[in-house]
């Protein structure tokens, strides 16, 4: 399918970042999955060659370009599997809190950091017994002063370890009614007292991915660390949700691509009762039905890109293709490995590492229960 999202600077630039994972991430990807961990010198080299948040303008460190530069990255990485590199959780997902919530201060402040990869960013909501209820979060932050002192725990973060800037959900007000009124986002930096990084958690996939769990021990922040006002925290979460969830369905799209082109090199090349495996009327219409599903797929978050970037609110729109799309990459990939036999089982071949990555894609930014309880709402009401 012919998309028209991109023009001949998008495409240069594809072609620049393709050669940058060729030279940079793939050689040593295998190496950084048994380590559980990419190499911190990653960040920085990416930061050298203008890959981190550059959609800042020039002024915070950035190159002022548009979203699809983005996407591009989404799509690139997706395409040779890799997990691991939290690029775009970094750049399009979390910096955007600081952009967007932050004052003119803590922009200066962070953002040039940010750009270069000296300064990795996390955002920790999901606590052990709070996860897609935000509103149940039990971490407080209560003003002492001009300090926050923040007390409790949170969960399965990203860049857990590796981060410099950790953007808290914590309760500065626990008895407000209703409760999403006493949540606010604190930005808390590494080596700050009473901020402690626990145990790195071993996942099904994602291996290099460093995912964490973290305390607050009587940690005191400055209040001026306080993104925007007081009691605004839920508010700014909800927000920012929509493009987190079209990074997700980007992704998975380029994942379904990915998974299709791995399976269709090998049922060409792989045999059995003399022929090959793309001869068999089941195996065809089997690959007609994905091939049809990442068509639809690809125009629907297309055109979610084009109306996100005109400033369009498709909040629900981009549930629908959180929904949709991390539930037919998970079908694609199970559906292809079993193309494999027993060679999809064994972890020298990408299908393998696909079938553990892809479980999780269905979980995070949002179950696709909570997905569709949000379709239902306004599609119902």
């Amino acid at each position: 399918m012919k998309r028209t999202l991109f023009n001949e600077d998008h495409e240069m630039f594809r072609a620049q970042f393709r050669k940058f994972i060729e030279r940079e991430i793939l050689p040593h990807y295998e190496q950084w999955e048994k380590d559980g961990q990419i190499d911190r010198k990653l960040w920085n080299k990416a930061g050298d060659n203008g890959y981190v948040c550059q959609w800042l303008p020039e002024e915070y460190g950035g190159l002022g370009v548009d979203f699809l530069y983005s996407v591009i990255q989404i799509e690139e990485l997706a395409l040779e599997g890799i997990t691991g590199f939290a690029l775009n959780l970094h750049s399009d997902i979390v910096v955007p809190y600081i952009w967007n919530f932050g004052s003119e201060e803590q922009k200066k402040k962070w953002l040039p950091g940010c750009c270069t990869g000296e300064l990795l960013a996390a955002v920790a909501m999901t606590e052990p017994d709070a996860g897609s209820d935000l509103q149940a979060i039990r971490a407080t932050a209560i003003r002492d002063g001009d300090h926050y002192v923040i007390n409790g725990q949170k969960t399965f973060i990203s860049i857990g370890l590796q981060n410099d800037l950790v953007i808290v959900a914590a309760k500065t007000d626990p008895k407000a009614e209703p409760a999403y009124r006493g949540v606010s986002l604190i930005v808390v930096e590494d080596g700050t007292p009473g901020y402690i990084k626990g145990r790195k958690l071993e996942k099904i996939g994602w291996h290099s991915q460093d995912t964490a769990e973290l305390s607050f021990e009587d940690c005191r922040v400055p209040v001026a660390n306080r993104l925007g006002e007081e009691g605004q925290g839920f508010i700014q979460l909800m927000k920012e949700l929509q493009q987190e969830r079209l990074v997700c369905a980007i992704g998975c799209v380029a994942g379904i691509w990915r998974t299709l082109e791995l399976t269709k090199e090998y049922i060409n090349e792989r045999k059995a009762f003399g022929r090959p495996l793309s001869k068999f009327q089941n195996t065809r219409f089997k690959m007609a039905e994905m091939f049809t599903v990442a068509e639809l797929s690809q125009v629907f978050v297309d055109r979610l890109i084009k109306e996100h970037m005109a400033g369009s609110n498709v909040d629900v729109e981009t549930a629908m293709a959180k929904y949709w799309t991390t539930e037919n990459l998970k079908k694609t990939v199970d559906e292809c490995l079993q193309f494999f036999g027993g060679y999809g089982y064994m972890e020298e071949y990408p299908i393998a590492r696909a079938y553990r990555d892809v479980r999780v894609q269905t979980i995070f930014a949002g179950t696709t229960e909570i997905m569709k309880e949000i379709i239902s709402r306004t599609k119902l009401a």
